[in-house]
């Protein structure tokens, strides 16, 4: 058995909200619940999926991002000076079902960055007082506060020079992993939707369009993240996830890692990654040859978007494909993605959900001999 994460069979975080849960929080937004009376709910939601995770057989346990309403609003959000806002622009989400127009929320920086107290990070000491299994946190990727709005998302005057508010951004990062690392955290993913749509060109076309260079952007990404977690301890693990979009079983971007790999894999201080590879538009296992030794792709094969669940001997053969190009001891499997990036998740069931991370506990064991 592996005993250092990413673990053969693992996963990337999110889990559907239970029905209490989402009815507590319902209550608490309507003012009928005190915020002791939603934290309890939610401590109660917590336990249970912990013990579900910990009896398939999971060697790593989240909190499910049971807390937040976003996968990453919650936690930006949390500093000084950050601000969630309309989106100037609708996007166009795809499913199979068709397609799903909306106009997502933003986040404008309106002054100098602060960070007045830890944000995740009681999150996580809860987490660890209850499992047994290892605890991971998710936080999103610093470069999320960049990608979305640009420059002009970024307060000018607070900011006239752009290297500040990136440096300020690092400086924070570091402080909460820092106090994550403090807390017991030894396995921290970073979720980046960014570098994953820079492989689409009409994503790079809208880069173009802030005024950024969606050449540059990568390499511009990769030196903040590693600044963010320089000072990490040396046995604290850090993943780096990458998803094309994940919001009611449907996706925003479409192609495959080249136009990113060399600089996702090479210039970023990751010890592993976790790949979206569960459909075509994340294109073949190619990239998979710039990984270099001492790093782990974990494979997202398995879909969080559909009820479907993958037969083992077809998620097999993927392995195989992908040990083609990244040695089989360099390689793990995982869902593509997590299975509610929000508070309302994707289209199937909790059981449906725990069914595919039974499959991918049994596939990571036929596959590698782990007991």
């Amino acid at each position: 058995m592996r005993s250092r994460p990413p673990f053969r069979a693992d996963h990337v975080g999110s889990l559907l909200r239970p029905q209490q849960l989402v009815a507590a929080r319902e209550q608490y937004r309507e003012g009928h619940l005190s915020s002791e009376g939603l934290r309890a709910v939610e401590e109660a939601a917590i336990r249970e999926a912990v013990a579900q995770q910990q009896d398939i057989g999971l060697q790593s346990v989240t909190d499910g991002e049971f807390r937040r309403a976003y996968w990453h609003v919650d936690f930006l959000t949390g500093f000084s000076n950050v601000e969630q806002v309309p989106s100037p622009v609708k996007v166009s989400f795809h499913s199979e079902a068709g397609d799903i127009e909306m106009q997502p929320s933003a986040l404008r920086v309106s002054g100098r960055l602060g960070r007045p107290q830890p944000i995740f990070v009681d999150h996580f000491r809860f987490l660890k007082s209850i499992a047994r299994a290892l605890p991971k946190q998710t936080l999103p990727s610093p470069s999320i506060l960049h990608f979305r709005g640009g420059r002009g998302a970024i307060d000018s005057k607070a900011y006239p020079d752009l290297e500040a508010f990136y440096d300020d951004l690092a400086r924070l990062y570091a402080a909460e992993i820092a106090d994550l690392a403090a807390a017991g955290c030894r396995y921290l993913q970073l979720d980046d939707v960014n570098l994953a749509y820079l492989c689409d060109p009409k994503f790079r076309d809208q880069a173009r369009a802030i005024g950024e260079d969606p050449s540059q952007l990568p390499h511009r990404y990769a030196r903040l993240i590693n600044r963010s977690i320089a000072g990490r301890p040396a046995d604290m693990v850090i993943c780096l996830h990458l998803c094309r979009g994940n919001f009611e079983s449907s996706w925003l971007a479409e192609g495959g890692y080249e136009p990113v790999a060399e600089t996702l894999f090479n210039e970023i201080e990751a010890d592993g990654y976790f790949l979206e590879y569960d459909s075509p538009r994340a294109g073949d296992f190619s990239p998979l040859r710039l990984v270099p030794r001492g790093k782990t792709v974990v494979l997202g094969l398995v879909t969080s978007k559909r009820a479907a669940l993958e037969p083992a001997a077809d998620l097999a053969r993927r392995i195989d494909e992908a040990a083609r190009h990244l040695p089989l001891e360099q390689l793990a499997l995982s869902p593509q993605c997590g299975f509610a990036s929000a508070g309302r998740g994707n289209k199937l069931s909790r059981e449906e959900q725990f069914a595919k991370l039974r499959r991918v506990v049994e596939v990571a064991r036929q596959v590698w001999g782990d007991s």
